[in-house]
């Protein structure tokens, strides 16, 4: 690098007498020349070395962080409502508490919960906390129970959207209207628009009934009815895509659409009267509606029930509905319908899609429930139907 730079000297000169002589030769008629291109030189290096230096600083500012993980200090300031949404991973609450600026970085967070062995127990659902806090007292504050806004529903399993629908008001206080109106764009919910073709040739209605997974949910404050609604349809998606439901379904059950199979789905969580039978009465269900059933119909009273209520009208057991409700031609549920009925008649809970996805096989037809803990007997024929019934009879159960 030296021999770059013109540091002013100039080539001794000779004397008379041949002998060299230190000096410097004069430029442009002006003496000193060489002083100021010395200064520039030193200026020129100083400039050099801080560059160098600054490199250096911020070379070591970025190593410094790769070692060490950026967080704040203390317990924070002020006060701030983060939400942890269900099926979140460590990485994920992360994510949510920097974006609120409750912690510094992902990296302080998730280290200081994975040094505490009580952080698996972190729940989803709506925390108080502070900005600013270092990662292992945001970690604390989210297992201390009176940091997170409790404001939780159970959705029971096989409940119709009209019932959720009150369930929902009632703890929210938004009116029923409010859900209805927002599930009319069951696609604006989430519910992907495949979801809705049929393999059966029938003329494909769009429904959110089928698809507001059974669960207990945390409702954020200010929700609306449309984002709870939101929260469920995500709820069925995510469950439905970790089951595979729609590949095996299309892939296993020999022409049958994802959404037939919801609706078998729901057919069974409402009939059947024990978790053991869910996979056996879905099985029933495909044999009458696609099978050689001698009406290729369904002949379930459930079917009835849901038309009733979706009109406003009371639920009858079987024996209290009349010949005109069972076979009401202007039901498009009616129970002798051929074929599969138009959409779901609830919202089934996992084991029910299961047992839809994948039903044991069997020619089976017929059931009935024998025992007090809704178990059933299925059979072939109706001979057999009919000894079953003879059974439930003598236990009492019909």
């Amino acid at each position: 690098m030296i021999d770059d730079l013109d540091l002013g000297f100039d080539e001794p000169e000779r004397g008379e007498k041949g002998r060299h002589r230190r000096g410097f030769r004069k430029r442009n008629g002006k003496s000193g020349g060489g002083r100021g291109k010395t200064f520039l030189a030193l200026l020129m290096a100083l400039v050099l070395l801080g560059g160098i230096g600054g490199v250096a600083f911020y070379g070591f500012d970025r190593i410094q962080n790769y070692f060490v993980t950026p967080d704040y200090d203390g317990t924070g300031t002020g006060e701030i409502t983060v939400e942890i949404k269900n099926g979140a991973l460590l990485a994920d609450m992360a994510d949510a508490l920097v974006a609120a600026d409750v912690v510094k970085s992902q990296k302080a967070f998730v280290e200081a919960a994975e040094a505490n062995a009580r952080s698996k127990n972190i729940q989803p659902g709506t925390y108080k906390l502070r900005q600013r806090m270092s990662g292992a007292n945001a970690v604390t504050a989210m297992l201390d129970l009176k940091n997170k806004i409790v404001n939780g529903l159970t959705i029971p399993e096989g409940r119709t959207s009209f019932n959720i629908y009150k369930l929902l008001s009632e703890k929210t206080k938004i009116p029923v209207k409010d859900f209805q109106t927002a599930a009319k764009d069951p696609e604006g919910l989430g519910v992907p628009d495949w979801w809705f073709k049929r393999a059966d040739g029938k003329k494909s209605v769009k429904s959110v009934e089928g698809f507001l997974f059974p669960d207990t949910y945390e409702i954020p404050p200010k929700s609306t009815a449309e984002s709870i609604l939101k929260l469920m349809v995500n709820r069925f998606l995510s469950v439905t895509g970790e089951m595979k439901f729609a590949d095996r379904v299309q892939e296993e059950r020999g022409g049958v659409s994802p959404y037939e199979a919801l609706i078998v789905a729901s057919l069974a969580q409402a009939e059947a009267g024990n978790k053991d039978d869910l996979g056996k009465v879905a099985r029933v269900a495909y044999n009458r509606a696609y099978g050689e059933f001698f009406c290729n119909c369904l002949e379930m009273d459930v079917t009835v029930n849901y038309y009733l209520e979706s009109i406003g009208k009371p639920t009858k057991s079987s024996k209290q509905m009349t010949a005109a409700e069972l076979d009401d031609p202007k039901n498009p549920y009616n129970r002798k319908l051929r074929g599969m009925i138009p959409t779901p008649i609830n919202n089934p809970g996992k084991q029910a899609l299961e047992g839809a996805m994948d039903p044991p096989p069997g020619k089976w037809l017929y059931f009935v429930a024998i025992d007090k803990q809704g178990h059933s007997e299925f059979a072939e024929t109706y001979e057999q139907h009919q000894r079953n019934e003879a059974k439930a009879r003598e236990a009492g159960i019909i």
